[in-house]
């Protein structure tokens, strides 16, 4: 199976070395990164949401009209916005883009940002209404007549869109959640699931968990995605020793970056990494779980250390286990992403290739 690369492009170069500067819409970094990515051999990039984020959708469209074949996973939350006109936005998109659209829900774990945008539903509500919003959003982008929805959360009377997907009947649907409620919901809607960059165990047991709840749901072809932050050198010494640098730089700046350790852990996702830090700082062949410990897991934080080559190899563990994208941004997001394409990127499709080659000749 081939394998997926999703970059990350933010609307300011900020990280937890690197403390926010200039704008917050800051246009030479998006495109410089946007670029970058594009030309790294990347397949798409990530743009967040938060509630006090720029919004998603709009950069994604700045990204798309700087590059020509880079694709665009937008993420985006459930219940702020009609889903009716979140299909139509996405179709939109997806047309402009020429088919490079596909959409990241994350329902969100943290009741206090969601309440930032006045949202104050508890978990298990907002995944049935998640589940509710997909179901329309799917209708919305295959139905060529009009459609009535009657749900708990949703109402809809007449829906029917007259943009639709660039290519076929719908967008991708990456989806993002480790809850109970989360997983059931992505059995049933998700095209990708995605996990944080968790250890061996723990992605096998996530991995079989949502595999069955995409079979309860009359699904056998999900797929899935990791999230990691690798941090490469010439040498192996040299990489841990860049790890070390990187953990001291963010423990200094930690009130500027804005990389603090919350009391309260809100979500699982970051439950489960702290559990994996918990275990050391360094777990399986090369998993680094250093600034996870020091963030309280805020996002994408746990990283495989090593030369280019042991993390091609350790990525290649994880393809075993059935992840088949890896989403991966760096400390420093412009060096990193163009490191990444210089030196990560052809080694793991090359050792993927490999291994497809060899699987399909043992079943031959």
């Amino acid at each position: 199976m081939p394998v997926e690369f999703i970059g990350f492009v933010s609307s300011q170069n900020h990280s937890e070395i690197i403390p926010p500067t200039g704008p917050v819409i800051d246009l030479a970094h998006i495109e410089t990164a946007a670029k970058i990515h594009e030309n790294g051999g990347f397949d798409r990039v990530l743009i967040a949401f938060h509630s006090n984020s720029p919004e998603s959708i709009l950069l994604a469209q700045h990204v798309a009209a700087t590059t020509r074949t880079l694709g665009l996973m937008v993420a985006h939350r459930p219940g702020f916005t009609a889903p009716t006109l979140a299909a139509r936005q996405f179709a939109t998109l997806d047309q402009l883009s020429r088919g490079r659209a596909a959409v990241h829900i994350i329902t969100g774990g943290s009741d206090t940002e969601l309440q930032a945008d006045g949202d104050h539903t508890v978990k298990a509500e907002r995944y049935a209404r998640t589940r509710e919003y997909l179901e329309i959003v799917r209708r919305e982008w295959s139905s060529r007549e009009p459609f009535d929805y009657q749900g708990k959360f949703y109402n809809v009377r007449g829906a029917q869109s007259r943009v639709l997907p660039y290519q076929g009947d719908a967008i991708p649907v990456y989806f993002g959640g480790s809850s109970d409620e989360a997983i059931a919901v992505a059995g049933e809607q998700a095209d990708v699931y995605a996990l944080w960059g968790e250890t061996y165990e723990q992605v096998r047991e996530t991995v079989s968990r949502v595999r069955a709840a995409a079979e309860k749901a009359g699904r056998s072809n999900l797929r899935f995605s990791l999230s990691l932050r690798p941090i490469l050198a010439e040498t192996e010494e040299a990489a841990w020793a860049k790890a070390d640098a990187i953990l001291e730089k963010a423990k200094a700046l930690q009130e500027k970056t804005g990389y603090t350790r919350s009391s309260v852990i809100p979500n699982e996702g970051s439950r489960r990494l702290l559990a994996a830090a918990e275990q050391g700082s360094r777990l399986d062949k090369r998993l680094w779980t250093g600034i996870a410990a020091l963030t309280g897991a805020k996002g994408n934080s746990t990283s495989l250390v090593g030369t280019p080559d042991q993390v091609a190899e350790a990525l290649l563990d994880y393809y075993r286990l059935g992840i088949s994208t890896f989403l991966i941004r760096g400390f420093d997001p412009l060096v990193d992403a163009y490191d990444y394409g210089r030196d990560l990127l052809p080694r793991v499709r090359d050792l993927v290739a490999k291994e497809d080659q060899r699987s399909g000749q043992k079943a031959a």
